[in-house]
């Protein structure tokens, strides 16, 4: 018995629309069918097979950063994506090399969220 892989990731959001335009918009996720529940929200793909489900109706303040509540999702491109951004004036961190190699930045939704934009282990030169 095991876990296969993650299924989806819960953000609990105040404005339903503001938040499927910023992940549309920023983060350049495509909607996906939601079934009928009886609270608002929506659903973002994450890469091939994991999604992102807003939650709204949000009246609690959301905790996150960098160091703490966040979640990852693995990029192509840095610069392309720093590009990106500038382009859109959304704020971010500076990029970051991690011990392994891999580079990062974090961006953070209109509720506070923060995303953590990777590339993969190895691609950045590995700090001394």
């Amino acid at each position: 018995m095991q876990s296969t892989q993650l299924n989806h990731v819960a953000i609990h959001v105040a404005d339903v629309d503001k938040t499927v335009q910023f992940y549309r918009r920023v983060l350049l996720l495509g909607s996906i069918p939601r079934p009928a529940f009886t609270f608002p929200g929506a659903w973002k793909r994450l890469g091939a097979d994991q999604e992102l489900h807003i939650i709204g109706e949000r009246d609690e303040p959301v905790i996150a950063g960098n160091r703490g509540n966040h979640f990852a999702l693995m990029i192509d491109d840095m610069d392309a994506w720093e590009t990106h951004l500038r382009q859109l004036n959304v704020e971010y961190l500076p990029r970051r090399i991690r011990p392994d190699g891999a580079y990062q930045i974090y961006v953070c939704d209109p509720d506070g969220h923060c995303i953590e934009l990777c590339t993969a282990v190895g691609t950045a030169p590995i700090p001394d």
